[in-house]
């Protein structure tokens, strides 16, 4: 399996063929069970892990395969801008309420990482690494980086937030009884971010453009309470 992990080490697209190809693989599979658990994220890693781990290749070699995919994500998140620009209207209407959802589910997610972390005796750099759970990728190993936190825990716990959002929103909405469009994008974008949005547009349009909206306004509110409540620990 070394002697593979070799040959696939210097072959330079192979790990951009296989994510696409796991993904595809997810989307058709979720399609064909119409099972919401077997969300396409999660399903291609494990597919890419057990391959990776079989044939000795190393994570930086597959990220350093994989970053053509990687310059693709910011353009695809601007790409949720769309709906924004489709849903301008009624998303002047609701703004004041909006923000106050975003600002209320920011403060709450920070406060409940610290909170939790507090009650387990975890230590400061660990707490840190945590505290970014609800924002984007980008936004969150920025934050974990200027906090001298982990940014490979950052990284594992925003992509299971995300995860937890797509797969159990839904679900925990109709516990709730929530079923405004304008409270669920709320919802979705500033708990769960990128993941979480990207199932709000499966709801409707005009959730998926709160979610939108509501993910960049986490993002940034996020980013001016990080360094105020790290300063603090």
């Amino acid at each position: 399996m070394s002697t593979i992990g070799g040959f696939l080490s210097t072959a330079r697209y192979w790990p951009v063929l296989l994510t696409v190809a796991a993904y595809l693989f997810a989307v058709w599979l979720q399609r064909k069970t119409k099972l919401t658990i077997l969300n396409p994220i999660l399903i291609s890693a494990l597919i890419i892990i057990p391959v990776l781990l079989l044939t000795g290749t190393s994570l930086d070699a597959y990220t350093k395969g994989a970053e053509p995919l990687s310059y693709l994500l910011t353009p695809a998140t601007i790409c949720l801008g769309l709906s924004l620009y489709e849903q301008l209207q009624r998303l002047k209407n609701d703004l004041p309420v909006i923000l106050i959802g975003v600002v209320a589910g920011t403060v709450t997610s920070l406060g409940t990482v610290l909170g939790i972390c507090a009650l387990f005796g975890v230590g400061k750099t660990v707490t840190i690494s945590m505290l970014p759970k609800s924002v984007t990728t980008a936004i969150g190993i920025a934050l974990s980086e200027q906090g001298n936190g982990i940014v490979a825990l950052t990284a594992a716990v925003i992509v299971i937030t995300g995860l937890f959002g797509n797969l159990a929103g839904g679900l925990l909405s109709k516990l709730l009884h929530i079923q405004d469009p304008v409270a669920r994008g709320v919802a979705y974008g500033t708990a769960s971010h990128v993941i979480g949005t990207s199932r709000a547009i499966t709801e409707s349009a005009l959730t998926g453009a709160v979610g939108s909206l509501s993910l960049a306004v986490a993002g940034l509110l996020t980013a001016i309470l990080f360094p105020i409540v790290t300063a603090w620990l």
